[in-house]
């Protein structure tokens, strides 16, 4: 308990030390609210507004909790399969690459010529979004399996699977929940682009329609919605790993 207490006061005081900096700001230099609205100001407009965010907050966790475990399964096997096949890799792995140079804004209005309006090509760009950090971290925690341990397997006669599921496998957890907690916050990201692109719900159409108002102060209680939906998913996926990985060491911060 002490040691999580020593984790949480830093970034919690520098976090309260922004915000009332933040709101001395706004008052000292009198800024108008349609510019950059007070901390106090967001507070009471999300509270004013509650009902009506709360749907379109629903709508982008919807869509997250489907292209998340969507991309990050995908990305797995990439990972899996790529590790499995050298000469695949070796083919496929530079297409991987070349795939993340294209916006995925960019990508948003081919999906909907594509396959339309509805929910398919909105999955499509998250897991598009999400599945290239799980498959790099991935293939990179089963490439670094402890050359000792695997020597010494092969000497005790222990076939492919066998190191893999025993040796390569586990010890690239580390790696793979590190790119599950990048493709956590992206996912929310690739949600919101999506609904900018083309949605009636959700907190990327909350945030066009607001932007079109000059409701600045909305603006700012859509983006604090998102930072929260990316950290309570990244705090999920930090859970599972510690759950999971119980013999990483600590360290001490």
């Amino acid at each position: 308990m002490r040691s999580t207490w020593r984790q949480i006061w830093p970034p919690l005081v520098a976090v309260i030390f922004f915000l009332g900096a933040w709101q001395v700001a706004v008052s000292v230099f009198h800024i108008p609210a349609w510019q950059l609205p007070s901390p106090s100001d967001i507070a009471r407009e999300s509270q004013g507004n509650a009902s009506g965010i709360w749907a379109h907050t629903a709508a982008t966790l919807r869509l997250t909790l489907i292209g998340f475990p969507v991309g990050t399964g995908i990305g797995l096997l990439t990972a899996l399969l790529l590790h499995l096949l050298p000469w695949l890799r070796r083919a496929i792995y530079p297409l991987l690459i070349l795939s993340q140079n294209v916006p995925s804004i960019a990508l948003g209005p081919l999906l909907i010529i594509w396959f339309g309006f509805g929910l398919l090509p909105k999955i499509i760009l998250i897991t598009l979004v999400c599945f290239f950090p799980v498959a790099v971290a991935a293939m990179g925690g089963l490439a670094q399996s402890d050359r000792v341990m695997m020597n010494y397997m092969k000497m005790a006669g222990a076939g492919k699977w066998q190191i893999f599921t025993k040796l390569e496998l586990p010890g690239s957890l580390p790696s793979l929940f590190s790119g599950l907690k990048i493709s956590a916050t992206y996912a929310v990201m690739g949600a919101v682009v999506a609904e900018w692109i083309g949605a009636d719900k959700g907190i990327g159409y909350y945030m066009l329609l607001q932007k079109a108002s000059y409701r600045t102060d909305r603006m700012f209680v859509a983006i604090v919605i998102i930072v929260l939906l990316s950290l309570v998913l990244f705090a999920l996926i930090a859970v599972l790993e510690k759950w999971l990985v119980r013999w990483k060491p600590r360290k001490e911060i």
